[in-house]
């Protein structure tokens, strides 16, 4: 190609060269591109390996692009049907962006571990969400005041083991219709019990992973914090552009209804 973004691996001084373009000079920048170790790499990844520098897989940005597209539709079509998504991503570099992009769309999500049967129990779990937030109510109002010191501030543990548990999933009404991953092999359990719902799964994973199990795999870093924002910002993109999909015929209709009627 005459016109190359490339990457000097100074190990070995040799050169990584991918398509140029504003996509993947931000994946650059954000260290998309970093693997496994060749030995970490699950054999089923390789078709999205682009070589391997130092012993290190080298993920290939225009397969990664490819499918992050692919992923974006997808996501954007649920957000238009007022889908809802579990975001899952407990490890310390994907916290920050997880709790962001949940917050901002007021979703569920997962970021200090995975409380099992979070989705194949649903209904066991929202009633201890339910629990959760009448003690914290009653505790709030006094109506708990009947109770000894001792008791109450058991009931304070309680709530406080509960918010650090399962907090994060007080937004989740009913069983998520898209489950959000950040490294879907540190996160399997809550992987299987999507695959176990037939819930489609988005997922940021790295050359370890199983891309079988994923519905939406994107091929990229994902132990940095500057690979799992770039994932996590076009996710929140898409989803954007899902409801204003929702919010364009409410829109057209409310015009159609407000012009004047025709005197002629």
């Amino acid at each position: 190609m005459a016109d190359d973004i490339t990457i000097t691996e100074t190990e070995e001084n040799k050169a990584v060269a991918y398509p140029t373009g504003e996509a993947s000079r931000a994946m650059i920048d954000a260290g998309v591109f970093y693997g496994r170790k060749k030995s970490k790499t699950n054999p089923k990844m390789r078709q999205f390996v682009f070589m391997n520098r130092g012993g290190i897989d080298v993920i290939n940005l225009q397969k990664t692009a490819e499918l992050l597209d692919e992923a974006s539709k997808f996501v954007k079509e649920k957000a238009r049907n007022n889908g809802t998504f579990l975001f899952v991503g407990t490890e310390s570099a994907a916290e920050a962006s997880v709790l962001a992009i949940a917050k901002e769309f007021g979703m569920p999500y997962v970021t200090l571990r995975w409380v099992g049967g979070a989705i194949t129990n649903f209904k066991v779990i929202s009633k201890r969400i339910e629990h959760l937030k009448k003690t914290r109510i009653d505790l709030a109002t006094g109506a708990l005041d009947k109770y000894t010191k001792k008791e109450r501030l058991d009931m304070e543990k309680e709530v406080k083991r509960l918010e650090e548990l399962m907090g994060g999933l007080e937004e989740m009404q009913r069983e998520p219709d898209v489950l959000v991953v950040v490294n879907p092999v540190v996160h399997n359990a809550a992987v299987r019990e999507a695959k176990r719902k037939n819930i489609p799964i988005v997922a940021l994973a790295n050359m370890d992973a199983d891309p079988d199990i994923i519905d939406y795999l994107v091929p990229g870093n994902d132990k940095a914090k500057s690979s799992i924002a770039w994932f996590l910002q076009n996710i929140e993109k898409a989803i954007k552009d899902g409801i204003a999909m929702r919010a364009a015929p409410a829109a057209e209709k409310a015009a159609t209804q407000s012009e004047p009627a025709d005197k002629n």
